[in-house]
């Protein structure tokens, strides 16, 4: 299928030999027939443009589709085209100081790409930059080592305030029978090989995980560490910790944005996301504009940018309920695999 100079991540070979098609159009919301073995929450493409979708009801051989994108244009017996995949985030370096949409949507490399202030409808392209280099330095592994899920077998050099470790992805193990040299490598390149039961398989530092389904642990640990605002009335009165969960209700221009910030910026968390759902835009774009010029002091005296330790997802109010929805998903899995302690803010 010609896409033009549409830009997109699907290959051929990766494009399922059947399609369903469209049978109604309302609003956000596609009901598609000819779904026969489809899974729910699978992630597919709608019409001609490839609209991403996800299916959120089965029929028979009829799914129920949110779309997450405008639907204007869409038009009955427009093929719908199934991933076999739920939708997914990719984890890996690169998330900290970069701007999301609700899905994983890298809105920087979209402007640039597309040269628009608007989202092309459609549009997919990876969510981490795959030919940037990072300072890969294995850990005291070598040939020969047993390691399962979970161990961290090498640590990357994101930027000036974090490293970033890699664990070995869930459901792998076996023994080593490669492991990259310290060197500058890409996504895209091989850092690790294991063999189990005669079977080879191949590792980068980057793997994809579906946002809907919680990350394994080995234990729960219990939370003893307080969480420092940098707000002595917020200290005071109002004591958090490292792990908790707090709300901050109020009215508008009552101060939640300011709180929020605050903690972004001298909070003693690890990583911050940000999460814009169901704002206003207006609200959003001030915090987009507002967070990278903030700065940090650091106990050296140093001061760095608050966006090294931050991600932002802009999931405004326009954008349907069950993107939103999907968004949270998305942005517990970011804050989950990035450190230790991190903050969310919604």
């Amino acid at each position: 299928m010609a896409h033009g100079d549409r830009m997109t991540t699907f290959e051929e070979g990766e494009r399922e030999s059947e399609y369903g098609y469209v049978r109604k159009v309302s609003g956000p919301v596609v009901v598609a027939d000819g779904m026969g073995g489809a899974a729910m929450y699978e992630l597919v493409r709608v019409g001609h443009d490839s609209l991403i979708g996800e299916i959120i009801r089965l029929e028979g051989d009829s799914a129920t589709i949110q779309v997450y994108e405008e639907t204007a244009g869409l038009t009955v017996n427009d093929p719908v085209l199934r991933t076999k995949k739920p939708l997914s985030c990719e984890l890996g370096p690169g998330i900290l100081g970069n701007i999301f949409d609700g899905i994983q949507r890298p809105l920087k490399t979209i402007a640039i790409k597309s040269g628009d202030v608007y989202i092309p409808r459609g549009v997919s392209v990876p969510a981490l930059d795959k030919d940037q280099q990072w300072e890969f330095q294995p850990n005291k592994l070598g040939v020969g080592d047993n390691i399962t899920n979970g161990d961290l077998y090498a640590t990357v050099f994101e930027n000036t305030l974090m490293k970033h470790h890699i664990a070995l992805p869930p459901g792998a193990m076996g023994k080593i029978s490669y492991i990259a040299p310290a060197g500058q490598y890409s996504l895209q390149d091989t850092v690790l090989e294991l063999e189990f039961q005669g079977i080879k398989k191949e590792f980068t530092m980057l793997h994809t995980w579906p946002v809907r389904t919680p990350r394994p642990v080995a234990s729960k640990l219990a939370a003893d560490t307080p969480l420092l605002t940098g707000q002595r009335v917020l200290d005071a009165l109002f004591p958090s910790v490292l792990g908790g969960t707090c709300a901050i209700p109020g009215a508008f221009g009552c101060g939640k944005t300011v709180i929020s910030q605050a903690l972004s910026k001298y909070s003693n968390s690890d990583t911050v996301v940000y999460v814009g759902c169901g704002e206003r835009g207006n609200e959003m774009a001030e915090v987009l504009m507002d967070f990278p010029q903030l700065t940090m002091t650091l106990p050296d005296g140093r001061e760095e940018s608050v966006m090294k330790r931050t991600t932002l997802v802009a999931n405004t109010s326009n954008m349907p309920v069950a993107a939103r929805e999907a968004s949270i998903y998305t942005e517990l899995l970011l804050l989950n695999t990035s450190v230790t302690w991190a903050t969310m803010l919604v």
